[in-house]
């Protein structure tokens, strides 16, 4: 089985305005080409979270500078090969895509919801984004044929593990 090109990620969170972001840029950069990735918000916040964006480029050397917050209805019509959520209320309300993709879900506290000093977030941010960039390293381990096996048959009984989350037919 050859693969089409690279598979097509979509990471979803409510605000679309820090761990979506940080799992976009990470995914994307840790593919190396495998992986065109989006993100996107069930609620867009409409601006990326700065810390976001300072924890990408300071502890991963990547500019998301042109990094913006939009809602999933932009992608209502793409066809993706994997769909992970990183927070518990974009699971909850996460909607039907079209393909039917491959659902993960990667459960990350809300950094920008935490209240602190700049460096109390900041430390916070960069726990999430590690989080985020194992299970990123993860999920880039299994081998192509691997994740085309995963994305043709949709499920291995009603459950296919992969990067330590229960991925699931939806």
């Amino acid at each position: 089985m050859n693969q089409k090109s690279p598979f097509k990620v979509l990471i979803l969170c409510t605000g679309n305005s820090a761990r979506s972001i940080l799992g976009e840029y990470l995914l994307r950069a840790k593919g190396k080409g495998r992986f065109e990735v989006f993100s996107a918000g069930s609620h867009p916040s409409g601006k990326v979270n700065p810390f976001a964006v300072r924890t990408l480029r300071e502890r991963y050397n990547l500019d998301a500078s042109a990094a913006r917050s939009k809602s999933w209805d932009e992608f209502k019509d793409v066809k993706f090969d994997f769909v992970i959520t990183v927070c518990d209320n974009a699971r909850e309300v996460c909607p039907i895509w079209p393909g039917q993709p491959m659902i993960a879900h990667w459960s990350s506290p809300d950094p920008a919801a935490f209240e602190g000093t700049d460096d109390e977030k900041m430390r916070f941010f960069i726990m999430v984004a590690s989080q985020i960039a194992r299970r990123v390293d993860l999920f880039c381990a299994f081998s192509d044929a691997q994740l085309l096996d995963a994305v043709a048959v949709r499920s291995v009984g009603d459950q296919f593990k992969l990067a330590g989350e229960t991925m699931m037919k939806k």
